[in-house]
């Protein structure tokens, strides 16, 4: 695939611009991942990560960067007895998560319409 995609680039100057707008375009269907409260869901299929083929994942950055991510840090360390536990109830934890998740999508899509807003321009002064 990667081959193929490289040829589809081409080597002229607008080539590296191909490949970007290409690669975002191919990435674009991909399903987002979601927060979730695993004490809320029942179906523990869905804690699987098919990428890395493991039964039980959890995925968080540094916690400057997003209060998802201080949340499952601090859940994590709870865990592992690292630290004291976190005074919610899994139910408030799960409606801290949909939040995250609604701000996450709001996001991308104003991510997505600028990417958009660009091409369109760039298309427009481009001949």
């Amino acid at each position: 695939l990667q081959k193929s995609l490289n040829e589809t680039f081409g080597a002229d100057k607008y080539s590296r611009a191909r490949k970007e707008v290409l690669t975002y375009m191919f990435s674009r269907p991909m399903q987002m991942a979601l927060y979730f409260c695993t004490g809320v869901l029942d179906d523990e299929s869905l804690f699987h990560h098919y990428a890395l083929n493991v039964p039980f994942y959890t995925h968080f950055t540094s916690p400057i960067r997003r209060y998802a991510d201080i949340v499952v840090h601090r859940l994590l360390s709870a865990s592992l007895g690292a630290r004291s536990p976190i005074k919610m109830e899994k139910e408030a934890i799960q409606k801290q998560a949909d939040h995250c998740n609604d701000r996450k999508m709001a996001s991308k899509r104003v991510q997505e319409l600028s990417a958009d807003l660009f091409f369109s321009i760039f298309v427009r002064v481009r001949p």
